[in-house]
């Protein structure tokens, strides 16, 4: 069957036009799907066929663009199981890494779709839910995550998101010490691997940090705005250190025997990574990054079966 009469790419673009306010241009649909304007135009028609409250709008310019009244496909389709269990993996994941803000955000958000499933649709639904859950293993899976103040997060997202200062009390993880009204400009919220942190600028170091979560006490959004740095980018700053240790970055090679080496070569180690076979079956991993100690803890499951060589020293050092 033609790709422009498959059930779900039709869906796809009646939502895409049900979700846009100015509308979906042929242009727009090429894009979207990845195909030429004569088979956009047949997706088109298609939908003109079927539904002929398809509103056409027609731009300064000339150019023509397709929505639906709004409110027009509420009924048209019901979530899927599929969905349904990718918002609940989402929640679960959130909370493992004890983003527990967006976790509220969640949990409201599938309350709503939970009030909108027809009796029957529901029903059907709720065991299948139950065993995608279980095999998926998400939700029950235990991890180590520190406790952070929802209304931290909170206050942190609206500094960031307004450009804003914030003065915060914040008590550093390996001293214990508590410094007051400590003015930051606040950059992005780090979670993953049980460690949560705030990337932000620090006026007392006159440069970027990582602040623990779990270490904020109070946050004060303050009137000053904050921007950060022009030509700021953040993957590329993450890229320069393995996991979130600051460490000059340094040239990293590392040798997984062959026993071990078809395993290593499913994983990704770092963004950059350049792997290599040798002849005799094992592998090489290169990439450049700080955190020694981070990558030390990492690499203990690997025990024996990984050397490792970052600019001179080695892992029996």
């Amino acid at each position: 069957m033609a790709r422009y009469r498959r059930h779900e790419d039709l869906l796809r673009l009646a939502l895409m036009m049900q979700g846009s306010a100015e509308g979906v241009s042929l242009t727009d649909i090429e894009m979207a799907f990845g195909i030429a304007r004569r088979t956009a135009e047949r997706m088109r028609d298609a939908l003109l066929n079927v539904y002929p409250q398809l509103e056409e709008i027609t731009e300064e310019r000339g150019q023509k663009r397709w929505r639906f009244p709004p409110g027009s496909l509420a009924r048209m389709e019901e979530v899927t199981l599929e969905e349904l269990a990718a918002a609940h993996r989402a929640l679960a994941l959130v909370e493992r890494e004890g983003d527990l803000a967006t976790a509220e955000v969640l949990e409201r958000l599938l309350a709503k779709i939970r009030a909108q499933l027809t009796g029957p649709h529901r029903n059907r639904l709720a065991p299948d839910l139950e065993a995608q859950l279980m095999a998926d293993g998400v939700a029950f899976r235990p991890g180590p995550r520190e406790r952070i103040a929802p209304e931290i997060l909170r206050s942190l997202r609206e500094a960031i998101l307004a450009g804003r200062m914030i003065s915060a009390d914040h008590r550093a993880r390996g001293s214990g010490k508590l410094s007051r009204n400590t003015r930051l400009g606040p950059i992005a919220l780090l979670f993953g691997e049980g460690r949560q942190y705030l990337l932000a600028w620090s006026q007392y170091q006159g440069d970027l940090r990582l602040f623990a979560l779990a270490g904020f006490e109070a946050i004060r959004i303050e009137s000053d705005p904050y921007e950060r740095p022009e030509g700021f980018d953040l993957q590329g700053w993450l890229a320069e250190s393995f996991g979130i240790w600051r460490e000059e970055p340094v040239n990293v090679e590392w040798r997984f025997l062959p026993e071990v080496a078809d395993e290593a070569a499913g994983y990704v180690f770092h963004p950059k990574q350049v792997m290599e076979r040798q002849e005799d079956r094992s592998l090489i991993v290169r990439f450049r990054a700080g955190g020694r100690q981070e990558m030390e803890w990492y690499l203990a499951r690997w025990g024996d079966k990984v050397e490792v060589r970052h600019h001179g020293w080695s892992k029996s050092e």
